[in-house]
């Protein structure tokens, strides 16, 4: 395995701070912004961050206490509604893929706005440590990250990208939620 601190310039981490960043910045704007144009964007960044969290190296902690946290609640609330705003009505869709949907008899409602603020919040506090430039945080933001990948908004993602993917073709012509803002 690499070096622990020349992890953090490997290419596939230099191209997934790239699309992550990209990712946060995309959420982040505040316009008003067509939502067809908003949801193909998301269509297109989504399988691209996928793809880029599946090839980081693997890597080890080398600090013991965790990175700083930048997203708070307020932010990470601000994100989820101006998301929802954009959406409107085809912001929630019935989740499949949860562990207690198994023991539902009712279908269990998410929403896309919620899904793309929890994977905002993990990498946008990733990057935010990784604009702070000190190797051993970087590298360990890396490692939480990746972690939180494999445990949790990955899992997200999927499932975010299926429900967008169900808005944007799951509709005719007369029958569209998204309006033009």
């Amino acid at each position: 395995m690499e070096d622990n601190s020349q992890i953090i310039f490997d290419k596939n981490v230099v191209e997934f701070v790239t699309v992550a960043a990209e990712f946060c910045a995309f959420v982040e704007q505040n316009e008003r912004v067509n939502p067809k144009d908003y949801v193909d964007t998301l269509l297109k960044i989504l399988p691209l961050l996928y793809l880029k969290a599946l090839l980081l190296p693997e890597c080890e902690r080398m600090g013991f206490d965790d990175p700083e946290v930048h997203v708070d609640e307020v932010t990470y609330e601000m994100i989820q509604l101006n998301i929802s705003r954009i959406l409107g009505p085809d912001d929630d869709y019935l989740e499949v893929f949860l562990p207690d949907m198994a023991y539902s008899d009712q279908p269990i409602k998410q929403w896309i706005s919620e899904g793309l603020a929890d994977i905002y919040q993990d990498l946008k506090n990733f990057i935010f440590v990784f604009q702070l430039g000190f190797n051993e945080t970087m590298n360990d933001a890396l490692v939480i990250c990746k972690e939180n990948f494999e445990y949790y908004w990955g899992q997200k993602l999927v499932n975010t990208l299926r429900a967008l993917h169900n808005v944007k073709f799951s509709f005719n012509e007369d029958d569209i939620h998204l309006d033009f803002m």
